[in-house]
């Protein structure tokens, strides 16, 4: 797979994950942002441990446990801290700040451990993408920004780049199918006491269990399964900025489903946030065609 292929495989994933929001507007009012977390976990890896039976493709050798559980704590930690800081801040306020800030500590994660400093391009694109996402923030008006939240916000942006780190090297190795059903598996057993600190009685509704299959399937099981098939030819650092179609997916919702406004400002937002994108994989393409007419030369020049 090439690796511009590999880019659009994690901003389809972006793409599913940007429907949380909108989902979890149609979610029944008794409905705890946390609860909904470790359900939407819960779903999630119990789809792909199913999916990853039925395929056959699921060993138990050769699996370094260490890797695994550093994944599946990162995972863990992002639902509690995100819905949590999402409960104290607001949607918009904290989705900008988990997501926006992943790309920076994804950077210097492989900058500290890999000493791999990230490339102009990629400053460039994440910088546009980031301001393009602050611009979105804008259109929320006056928001009532409360310190803790946003330390929270921080800490969920963190562990969904660790999780990034960490899994890139997973999916070289195995499966990326098998490796977030394990990761995800694991996730969920982590998590499964939050989910007796809650009432659940919305999901027999047919609304919540509605919601919480999207949830669990669609914006967990197939985003991170595409997310992981891509992540094992892109950096960590790249996937976590191409992550960031996540809260542009979620501001078009808003507007063409929920029947959101938003000002020229956030428009402008959504323009530097596809530049930002495209940047990304548009120097990947010409990447590859450079490449391919090096190789070329050289064969020409051989013969």
């Amino acid at each position: 797979m090439s690796k511009s292929s590999s880019m659009l495989l994690i901003l389809l994933a972006a793409i599913f994950w940007g429907t949380t929001g909108t989902s979890q507007a149609f979610a029944p009012d008794d409905a705890h942002p946390i609860a909904i977390g470790a359900v939407r976990l819960a779903v999630g890896g119990l789809f792909l441990l199913c999916l990853v039976f039925l395929k056959g493709k699921l060993t138990l050798r050769d699996w370094p446990l260490r890797t695994i559980l550093l994944a599946a704590v990162s995972m863990a930690a992002y639902q509690p801290l995100f819905f949590s800081a999402v409960l104290m801040t607001g949607v918009a306020v904290g989705t900008v700040v988990a997501i926006g800030s992943a790309p920076i500590f994804s950077g210097c994660i492989e900058w500290l451990f890999l000493k791999k400093r990230p490339a102009l391009l990629w400053w460039a694109s994440t910088g546009l993408s980031i301001t393009g996402c602050l611009l979105l923030l804008n259109n929320q008006g006056t928001v009532a920004i409360d310190p803790i939240g946003i330390v929270l916000a921080l800490g969920a942006g963190l562990s969904f780049a660790g999780y990034t780190f960490v899994s890139r090297d997973l999916v070289k190795t195995h499966a990326p199918l098998s490796v977030v059903a394990v990761i995800f598996t694991t996730s969920a057993l982590l998590l499964s006491p939050l989910l007796f600190l809650f009432d659940l009685s919305w999901l027999v509704t047919s609304r919540g269990a509605g919601i919480s299959l999207h949830l669990g399937v669609v914006a967990t099981g197939l985003a991170y399964w595409l997310f992981a098939k891509g992540l094992s030819n892109v950096p960590s650092s790249t996937a976590v900025t191409l992550s960031l179609g996540e809260p542009l997916t979620a501001a078009l919702l808003g507007v063409f489903v929920l029947g959101e406004q938003l000002s020229g400002t956030a428009w402008f937002g959504i323009s530097l946030l596809l530049l930002g994108i495209a940047l990304l994989i548009g120097s990947s393409r010409l990447a590859a065609r450079q490449t391919v007419l090096a190789e070329e030369r050289q064969t020409r020049t051989g013969g």
